[in-house]
């Protein structure tokens, strides 16, 4: 059997994440709590610690959430699932053991045409999640996969590949979602998404929410009992993040969206804590303490996405800023705003801006990711620079009236780092950039314009602000300050406060966003509509109405 077939997973091996980290605040932890915070080396097969436990011994169907795939790479797959025949028990209702779980990549549903087979292991470790990179594809190409352990066969899921690397690739569609709070409503968007005809998702954040969820899951009011207390306090430790994140992916609809398409995923700062600015929390703990809670978030963040070897965390360190192609038509360098950010000025929230936000050594990338991005569009030659990331990058002023409020966490707060941005763009020759952004649970199309401070000033792109999924309740079509954002935002092309997603379909030409809503997530059933169309042409940025 080739390795390819037996490839092993994850970490056996527990190591004290203090001779990973090299972070002294963090050495500050007591050894045992160091020692939680957590083993990181992937070594080959045959070394973990923990007794295999035989798949035949399974009773229950472990695959009850669901399959999901990601980042595409033109000869490769990541196929993800976790073992869990009970989700909302701390271990999954499995052992302390490892299982062997088989998987296949077809050409067609029924799996006649079988292309891939192999075996991976699921370590108890990494909570029985497994992470295969399924090698030796042909680019551009959409497969079918499954899993099995036991007697049970997972459902079936579906991704595609990328074009290859230097591939002409006349076109590409693609959702973005954000912002999926399980107690503010229904994932009835998802279950729309499912059926889209898209090639990719990208997820720009708060996959999950810290806060406690109550017995009856807030809106989605199912009968009184019907969850566990273990969900009714804030996530803190790693056992309350992947319980979490099993009661998110019990949804139906999620399930059947992963399912459906391969997601590219980036976090905010719920799926750690709201606001954080890399190791500053939001409340007033050492920062030792919440370096322990960001390692927590982070290794279970990796353990239940769809996300790379180069992805796995070291303690409360994760590489989550990563490059994709889809061919020559679109590179895509999605960012984390969170991990190596200033601290908000002012205090956070809207504020004026003064000389703390103005401030030109402060930066929401950090220095590393800044230069990886302007070094990668000086080697672009796509047709569409995309930046999948999480805040708003556009100017947002909340008053007509000068001066007004902006809000310090988005990149208003770090006007300098969007300078910088910005220039290194304009440096690079990057004529078509498309910045997608998630965050503030409403739907805002912008013109990137090189001054904001000038409306007449050069547009030199398009944001797309995506809606979140349910984050915020019901939303409404013309939020209150709709009148006064419009007026206030010259560049702002359109602005819905529903819920929903969008779909972009880039092409050689031009590129189309469609912003759609669904017009309640409070309770099931609702209809999706298409808010607005727009499109922006190559040479030629500018949203303007499809």
């Amino acid at each position: 059997m080739t390795s390819e077939a037996r490839q092993s997973q994850h970490a056996p091996e527990l190591r004290a994440a203090a001779r990973h980290i090299g972070r002294r605040r963090f050495l500050t932890v007591t050894g045992a709590a160091a020692a939680l915070a957590f083993a990181v080396d992937v070594p080959g097969a045959g070394t973990a610690a923990a007794a295999e436990l035989d798949a035949a011994q399974l009773t229950d169907d472990p695959f009850t959430l669901g399959v999901a795939s990601g980042d595409p790479l033109p000869d490769s797959a990541l196929l993800w699932t976790r073992l869990a025949p009970a989700p909302y028990q701390a271990d999954g209702g499995l052992p302390a053991r490892r299982v062997t779980v088989g998987w296949e990549l077809a050409l067609d549903e029924r799996f006649r045409r079988v292309v891939r087979r192999g075996e991976a292991t699921a370590h108890p470790e990494f909570h029985h999640t497994v992470h295969v990179e399924a090698g030796h594809l042909a680019p551009g190409h959409v497969y079918y996969y499954r899993f099995r352990a036991g007697r049970f066969v997972s459902p079936v899921g579906r991704t595609r590949t990328a074009p290859a690397t230097r591939g002409r690739a006349d076109g590409l569609t693609f959702g973005v979602v954000s912002c999926q709070r399980y107690d503010q409503g229904y994932y009835t968007a998802y279950r729309h998404l499912a059926e889209e005809d898209v090639d990719v998702v990208f997820h720009l954040g708060d996959y999950l929410y810290e806060y406690a969820v109550n017995a009856v899951a807030g809106s989605r009011a199912y009968p009184a009992g019907t969850l566990p207390a273990l969900f009714g306090h804030e996530t803190v430790t790693l056992e309350d993040y992947r319980l979490r994140y099993a009661l998110y992916k019990s949804d139906p609809d999620l399930r059947a969206a992963h399912a459906a398409h391969p997601f590219v995923v980036t976090w905010d700062d719920h799926e750690t804590e709201n606001n954080y600015a890399g190791d500053a929390p939001e409340n007033s703990v050492p920062p030792e303490e919440f370096l322990l809670r960001r390692a927590a978030a982070y290794r279970a963040y990796w353990e239940n996405m769809p996300l790379r070897r180069p992805q796995l965390p070291e303690g409360p360190d994760l590489k989550l800023y990563r490059r994709l192609h889809w061919g020559r038509l679109a590179q895509f360098d999605v960012l984390d705003t969170r991990q190596y950010r200033s601290n908000q000025a002012y205090g956070d929230g809207w504020q004026y801006p003064g000389p703390e936000s103005e401030d030109p050594s402060r930066t929401l990338t950090g220095d590393a990711q800044e230069r990886w991005l302007l070094n990668g569009w000086h080697r672009s030659d796509a047709v569409w620079n995309v930046l999948p990331q999480q805040v708003t990058f556009s100017q947002r002023f909340n008053s007509s009236t000068a001066p007004s409020k902006v809000s310090m966490d988005s990149w208003d707060g770090y006007p300098a780092s969007r300078e910088r941005v910005l220039a290194g763009a304009q440096a690079a020759g990057v004529e078509n950039l498309m910045v997608l952004t998630g965050d503030v649970h409403v739907h805002y199309g912008f013109d990137i314009k090189r001054d904001f401070s000038d409306p007449d000033s050069r547009t030199v792109g398009t944001e797309i602000v995506t809606t979140s999924v349910t984050s915020g309740g019901n939303g409404s079509e013309k939020p209150s300050n709709w009148d006064t954002y419009m007026a206030a935002n010259p560049h702002m092309r359109f602005y819905s406060g529903l819920r929903g997603y969008t779909t972009v379909s880039l092409g050689r030409e031009l590129a189309r966003a469609d912003f759609k809503t669904v017009s309640h997530v409070t309770t099931q059933g609702a209809p999706l509509t298409t808010a607005a169309s727009f499109v922006t042409e190559v040479g030629e940025q500018g949203l303007k109405p499809a």
